[in-house]
C-alpha cells in the first residue's frame, strides 16, 4: 500500500477515535437506514476527506431512480455508495443494483456499507457486467495505532484517490492471486526456466516443456485455479501483456516508420537500393 501522508494519517487516527463509539452507539440503538446515511456522510467528510457540500451527493439520480450517495473529485464521478442500516448484514446481492448503476455511468468503483463495515468493489465491464470485491474494512475492528489499518482507510481517501492507490492495490491483489500465479506458471517462458533448472539438477535427464506442464496441471495446481472466469481472465491478461511486449520489441527492432534496421529511408527508395 502507498505511504499515508502525515497530515492524512493524523486525520484518520482522530476519525477512528471519534467514530468508533458513535458507530457502536448507533448499532446498539439499531438505527435505520436514513440515520446510517447521516453517519456515513460525516465519515466521508471527516475521515476520508471529501467536502460534504461539493464532493458528496445524496440520492444521486440515475435513470429515474436513486443511489444513496456518490463521491466526486474535480467534478468527475468517482464512486457510487449503497448504504444499508447499521444492523443489517452486508451481502453481495445488495451491491448488484448499484453495480448496474455504475456501469451505466461508466464508474469503476462501488461501495457497500452499513457504517460498521465498508466493502469496495471494482466494476468489471464485460458481458454481463460483473463486480469484484477488492477490500472489506471492519471499521470498529481497526486500531488507531496500527499503520496497516490507517493504510487500509487511505485506499478510499480523497488524497489517495489522486494517487490511484485503490486501483494500484487492486492490481497488486490481482497479480498475487492464485489464478494469476497459476496462469503465469503455465506460460512457456516460465516453464522453460523450470526446464533449464531441472536439467541443471539432472543433466542426464531429458525433459520437455509439455511434460512439465502436464505435471503442474494434473498434480501440482488445483483444478479450481485453472478453471472458471477468474482463471480465464488471468490467462487473457497475461496474453495481452505478452503481446504488448512483443509489439514493443518489434517496433524497437524495426525503428520508426520508413526505417530499416533503425535507419530512415528516403521516400521512393526500396530497402534493396539502400544495401
Amino acid at each position: 500500500m502507498a505511504n499515508v501522508p502525515n497530515k492524512v494519517a493524523d486525520r484518520l487516527v482522530v476519525g477512528l477515535k471519534r467514530f468508533q463509539p458513535i458507530l457502536s452507539s448507533a448499532k446498539s440503538r439499531d438505527v435505520g437506514e436514513s440515520d446510517t446515511v447521516t453517519v456515513v456522510v460525516d465519515m466521508l467528510a471527516e475521515i476520508f476527506g471529501y467536502d460534504k457540500y461539493s464532493e458528496i451527493t445524496s440520492e444521486y439520480a440515475i435513470r429515474g431512480t436513486y443511489c444513496d450517495l456518490a463521491t466526486k473529485v474535480d467534478g468527475t464521478l468517482q464512486s457510487l455508495i449503497e448504504v444499508k442500516a447499521i444492523g443489517l448484514e452486508l451481502k453481495d446481492a445488495h451491491v448488484k443494483q448499484v453495480v448496474d448503476y455504475a456501469a451505466n455511468q461508466g464508474v469503476d468503483w462501488v461501495v457497500l456499507t452499513n457504517g460498521m463495515y465498508w466493502r469496495f468493489y471494482k466494476v468489471i465491464f464485460a458481458k454481463p457486467i460483473g463486480h469484484e470485491l477488492v477490500v472489506e474494512i471492519g471499521f470498529c475492528n481497526l486500531n488507531p495505532k496500527s499503520a496497516k489499518d490507517t493504510e487500509a482507510l487511505f485506499l478510499f481517501c480523497k488524497e489517495g484517490w489522486s494517487k490511484s492507490v485503490l486501483s494500484d492495490y487492486h492490481s497488486q491483489k490481482q497479480a498475487l492471486s492464485r489464478f494469476f500465479l497459476g496462469a503465469m506458471v503455465l506460460t512457456d517462458p516460465v516453464l522453460e526456466v523450470i526446464r533449464r533448472e531441472l536439467r541443471r539438477v539432472s543433466p542426464d535427464v531429458k525433459i520437455n516443456i509439455e511434460e512439465i506442464k502436464s505435471v503442474f496441471t494434473t498434480e501440482v495446481i488445483k483444478r479450481e485455479v485453472m478453471e472458471g472466469e477468474k482463471a480465464e481472465e488471468a490467462r487473457k491478461k497475461i496474453a495481452r501483456a505478452a503481446n504488448k511486449a512483443l509489439r514493443s520489441k518489434t517496433e524497437k527492432q524495426s525503428g520508426p516508420a520508413g526505417a530499416v534496421n533503425g535507419e530512415e529511408t528516403c521516400e521512393g527508395d526500396s530497402p534493396a537500393e539502400l544495401m
